[in-house]
């Protein structure tokens, strides 16, 4: 819920007060001021900020050293689970302002029967879709909005896949906030549906999500919306990375090899990068930290293409087109960050098939009771892949981010029908997978 500040009024570009938290005394949240991606120049944090000067992402930067000297990591472990055991590390400066649906920390799920190839430890799937608005995309919209609502901001607006508009109309909706949506023609209609539900407007537009941020941008000054576009606001990629402070407490301070992430705009990858360099100076964990890969469809694959290319940025893809609905951004304006990361992190770039995600998403489902996204069953088979030609070793540890329930997603039609006046046929059970030749185990 919002949660309205108490004893005083808050006045819109007025000197944040640092909020003092009892557990030690130490500060509610340790961020100082904002950071230009490419030029390092630095930025006012306490006031409405969107890209830098030179038209690039903002990265949120915190004292580090003073929450090294102030805050043990055991204080983090004897908290709730939860996105906001981690405040000190993200930029609300007080809890009356959080913006909240309840976000819990997502489980890691291992798939024992998925296939693999022999002698493969199982992947475990980070599943995302146990959050509010069942996706990931309520981790970065629930600061985005949280912290639009401190600066002020009355009316949001975004371009979205669907997943993060959703996420975006329900805190918008929770904050008392206007919001605007602007989706591509082929959007899930169960986005459309709950987006609508969620009290914002929503649009169908004849074209792909750069084209819709082209009217968001087009709309700014009539109609005084703020822009929560993926990385043109500072806080999204700061909600993102609890992703990858939540694979360290859960690792017990110890991190996977190898993350597959299904990528798009890319806010996540950079965000759980970030978060792990934070947590190396805070000497919570220790090298080596994890070789990222970032996962895009065969049908729409700027950054792979970047990555083998050895480029420093990504061209646009031309004519753009998946099932995997939420890895379709033909240009990432993070692109210079995601590819820092990979090649950072010692990762790669994989490009899967529709054909592939329908494969995987099918074998998840049936094998080992999970239902993946199509961006998430994207990571799937890219681990397949991977494994098959050597890119990743049989003992390395694997999560995959499965990035909202596969339950918003389209699912097979049932047409078996039974006569409840008539004996049950001997091939009852010709449906279940486990009933036919050969299946079992992955491994």
């Amino acid at each position: 819920m919002y949660h309205k500040p108490s004893g005083h009024a808050g006045v819109i570009g007025a000197p944040r007060r640092r909020a003092v938290h009892k557990e030690f005394g130490v500060r509610y949240s340790y961020a100082t001021h904002l950071e230009c991606s490419l030029t390092g120049e630095r930025y006012d944090i306490t006031r409405l900020q969107g890209l830098s000067a030179a038209k690039k992402p903002l990265l949120a930067r915190y004292d580090l050293e003073a929450l090294r000297r102030e805050l043990p990591r055991e204080a983090i472990e004897a908290r709730a689970a939860g996105l906001w055991r981690w405040h000190e590390l993200l930029p609300v400066p007080a809890s009356e302002h959080i913006v909240s649906l309840g976000e819990v920390e997502t489980p890691l799920i291992p798939l024992p029967h998925s296939a693999r190839p022999r002698g493969f430890r199982p992947a475990i799937v980070k599943d995302e879709g146990r959050l509010p608005t069942g996706s990931f995309k309520a981790r970065g919209l629930c600061l985005a909005v949280s912290m639009a609502h401190l600066h002020g901001v009355r009316r949001v607006a975004i371009p979205t896949n669907g997943n993060a508009g959703a996420a975006m109309a329900a805190y918008a909706a929770q904050a008392d906030m206007e919001a605007v949506c602007f989706c591509p023609d082929d959007t899930p209609e169960v986005n459309l549906s709950e987006i609508a539900l969620q009290g914002a407007a929503v649009y169908r537009v004849n074209g792909l999500i750069n084209d819709c941020a082209r009217l968001v941008e087009a709309g700014k000054a009539q109609y005084g919306w703020f822009d929560v576009s993926t990385l043109k606001e500072p806080y999204r990629i700061e909600g993102k990375k609890t992703m990858g402070l939540e694979l360290a407490i859960q690792g017990k301070w110890r991190l996977p090899d190898v993350v597959f992430y299904p990528t798009g705009g890319g806010t996540g990858l950079i965000g759980m990068w970030k978060a792990w360099q934070e947590l190396v100076a805070l000497g919570w964990i220790a090298p080596p930290l994890p070789r990222l890969v970032a996962v895009q469809s065969t049908g729409c694959a700027p950054i792979v293409r970047a990555f083998d290319a050895g480029a420093s940025a990504a061209t646009p893809w031309p004519n753009a087109h998946t099932i995997a609905s939420g890895i379709r951004v033909p240009a990432a304006l993070g692109d210079f960050l995601i590819l820092r990361a990979l090649r950072d992190s010692g990762g790669f770039a994989l490009a899967v098939t529709d054909e592939a995600i329908e494969r995987a998403r099918t074998e998840v489902g049936t094998r080992d009771g999970l239902l993946l996204s199509p961006e998430g069953a994207a990571t799937y088979a890219a681990y397949q892949e991977a494994a098959a030609s050597g890119r990743i070793g049989a003992d390395d540890e694997v999560v995959l981010f499965n990035c909202a329930s596969g339950l918003k997603y389209p699912m097979p039609a049932v047409s078996a029908r039974l006569d409840v006046n008539k004996p049950l046929p001997d091939d009852v059970l010709s449906g279940s997978v486990r009933s036919r030749p050969g299946s079992g185990s992955g491994t």
